[in-house]
């Protein structure tokens, strides 16, 4: 029951209408007996900062989502160690204080999903697409779970520069173009581009390049398959999708909120409904 002390989180991002966060969040609420509620807000760059200044000031936070994640970093008083390495964040909350906390839970969820998805990924070969908020995670979670090498392909050559130095160290190598990959053998290829939230959107890779793919991850979820799945697929790549990692890194996002275990399970059933509908 909504009440004058219910506590609003909110999913701020653009676009929002595709995520399934607010229906998996509460019922992670209601069976945890929190006293809180979370909304799914249409938000532009404009409005970022007034958005999660308010909702933290007033005893709530969120959730931040593409494409606004590195922006918000600049917005959070109190980033953790994940905000400042990876300069990206995507859960925050308002502390006694008043100041605004801020987390990069999807470093959390990248490194749980793997685990579920591969084992244990350590001295892995992996190919990592896109530069933004989610690869800055997705790359830092997989130097913590100490892979061997992270080739990064982008469009923008000095993002991914930028993202490799900063993140990477001598683990991470960009790549310039996808035709410097031919021949070359990768355990993992992980998708953290936006390309598949749209029917139309080409896949990110062609996978025909490649020598040999172990398996692939796409970080965008659904009950479509992406083209970059349909792609690993035809190539006969083992695959999965962001569903997994979308449960983990709403669980640490919890977590912070309310400073007590997520209900995993009733997350799961949750996002099952809403994947069967």
């Amino acid at each position: 029951m909504i009440s004058s002390s219910t506590r609003v989180l909110a999913l701020l991002g653009d676009p929002v209408r595709h995520s399934m966060s607010p229906e998996i969040q509460n019922a992670a609420f209601g069976e945890a007996g929190v006293d809180g509620v979370y909304v799914a807000l249409q938000c532009g760059v404009e409005d970022l900062v007034g958005f999660m200044r308010g909702l933290a000031r007033a005893g709530g936070g969120g959730n931040v989502t593409l494409p606004h994640k590195e922006k918000a970093a600049a917005v959070v008083d109190a980033p953790s160690d994940a905000v400042r390495r990876t300069g990206a964040c995507n859960t925050f909350w308002g502390g006694p204080d008043g100041r605004v906390y801020g987390d990069n839970t999807d470093v959390a969820g990248v490194r749980r999903a793997l685990r579920a998805f591969v084992g244990d990924p350590a001295g892995m070969r992996v190919l990592l697409l896109g530069a933004g908020g989610a690869a800055r995670a997705t790359l830092m979670g997989l130097l913590e779970e100490r892979v061997g090498e992270v080739a990064i392909l982008n469009r923008s050559l000095e993002r991914a520069r930028a993202v490799a130095r900063r993140i990477g160290g001598h683990r991470a190598r960009v790549v310039q173009a996808t035709l410097e990959l031919r021949g070359q053998s990768f355990d993992l290829v992980v998708n953290a581009t936006r390309l598949g939230l749209s029917p139309e959107d080409p896949s990110p890779l062609d996978f025909e390049v490649l020598d040999r793919v172990g398996a692939a991850m796409d970080l965008i979820y659904g009950a479509r398959t992406s083209s970059f799945l349909r792609a690993a697929s035809d190539y006969g790549v083992r695959c999965t999708d962001g569903a997994d990692m979308l449960v983990f890194q709403g669980a640490a996002s919890f977590e912070c909120w309310w400073d007590r275990p997520a209900p995993l399970e009733a997350m799961r059933r949750a996002l099952g409904r809403v994947l069967s509908r």
